[in-house]
């Protein structure tokens, strides 16, 4: 049993400075004042009254703990799921679909603690050691070319985040706009979004079903491409999004646009836990998390950190795993006899049996990997609206060539 699926089976936003007990000018230290002799100056610090402290109200800011991930009782297959998203964004995402109360929303902030270390650039302009690798030193800026002729980073990790998209944001929270505090000084600006807040982070849409369409046009656009285009005006930038898209509902409220659905990879159903004791157990560990989080987050603390490192540990591994012919040929099989048209099948099918591969400390996929992860890569792919209309269409066309063949004979 590999690392993951133990793991499986085992049950951003900036904060304001707080107040202190005198303002900034107060705690500053005054310059200290001319003196002719020591005997003044102990006589002036002698005599001076220290003011008395005043009470301050507490800030209301929320410590954000979330719920440990490997505390969630089963639901082995969303967990894996997700673990798998983490190792190679190339999977494309995860769609986790169920009835309210199965954990699928704790099981995506318990994701905090888990996330790995991704490499950002120092640049202004966002270039990377990759770019130079696929275009040569043109394709990075001026600044960064000398960078890299003077063996200095271009780019630096640094902890992913989860960023989460809200249900009510607007168009111009997703994707950026108009800065008004740049406006207020005569001055015309753009601002990022959330699109861009979330580039190589993972980017959370709880009730993705009812997300607005012009936001969901926004969302699709900038997933599918990796970058996107705002234009205000005489003003217009083009910003990163190459996100990693998680994405929870509940079917009772409403169906999904099948374009946003085809970009999930990895699609889970989430049902209740259907053992009383895994129930109990349920039960136990959230009113024990209730009661006292840091202690129910320290218990799960150092599996937490190991869980971390092997994901680390997996994603660095991956570049190296690959895909023999013969495994290849029997997930092409898989997806022709389920009669599946898009091809995005075969791509999640394939990238996420490397990263379970991966995650093993494995270098070559198995036949066992793509036994593993077909149902979350394949389910849900099949359309029985284009069956239907392509069978239309075939019958239209086997009397078109027969009317063709007895005109021509």
């Amino acid at each position: 049993m590999t690392w993951i699926e133990t793991a499986a089976m085992t049950s951003v936003m900036e904060t304001e400075e707080a107040p202190t007990s005198a303002s900034a000018e107060q705690l500053q230290t005054e310059a200290p004042p001319q003196v002719r002799s020591l005997r003044e100056l102990i006589d002036r610090v002698t005599g001076r009254r220290i003011p008395p402290l005043r009470e301050v109200e507490p800030s209301g800011l929320a410590e954000s703990l979330p719920f440990p991930f490997l505390a969630i009782v089963g639901q082995r297959e969303m967990k894996l799921a997700l673990l798998l998203a983490l190792i190679n964004p190339a999977v494309g995402g995860v769609l986790l679909i169920g009835p309210r109360g199965t954990g699928k929303t704790t099981a995506v902030r318990s994701l905090v603690d888990l996330l790995p270390s991704v490499p950002r650039s120092l640049c202004y302009y966002g270039c990377m050691p990759e770019d130079i690798e696929t275009g040569g030193i043109d394709a990075v800026c001026p600044d960064c070319a000398k960078k890299y002729a003077e063996g200095q980073p271009l780019a630096k990790p640094d902890r992913a985040r989860l960023v989460e998209l809200p249900l009510n944001a607007t168009l111009e929270d997703v994707i950026g706009g108009i800065d008004e505090r740049a406006s207020n000084h005569a001055r015309m600006r753009l601002k990022r979004g959330l699109l861009n807040q979330a580039d190589k982070n993972v980017l959370y849409v709880d009730e993705v079903n009812l997300l607005q369409d012009d936001v969901v046009d926004a969302l699709l656009d900038a997933a599918a491409q990796g970058s996107y285009t705002v234009r205000r005006g005489p003003l217009s930038a083009t910003y990163w999004s190459r996100f990693t898209l998680v994405g929870s509902m509940n079917p009772e409220e409403g169906s999904l646009r099948p374009q946003i659905m085809d970009r999930f990879g990895l699609r889970v159903f989430v049902h209740g836990l259907e053992d009383p004791q895994e129930r109990l157990e349920a039960y136990r560990r959230v009113q024990a998390y209730l009661l006292n989080p840091r202690r129910v987050v320290a218990e799960y603390l150092a599996e937490t950190e190991l869980a971390r490192t092997e994901i680390q540990a997996a994603r660095n591994l991956l570049s190296e795993v690959r895909l023999p012919d013969t495994v290849a040929s029997k997930g092409l099989q898989l997806t022709h006899r389920l009669k599946i048209d898009s091809l995005r099948a075969e791509i999640t099918l394939f990238e996420a049996a490397r990263a379970y591969a991966a995650a093993d400390a494995r270098s070559e996929v198995q036949v066992e990997d793509l036994a593993v992860v077909a149902a979350m890569a394949l389910r849900l792919r099949r359309s029985g609206f284009m069956q239907a209309y392509f069978e239309q269409q075939h019958s239209e066309e086997q009397e078109l060539n027969a009317v063709l063949a007895e005109i021509a004979g």
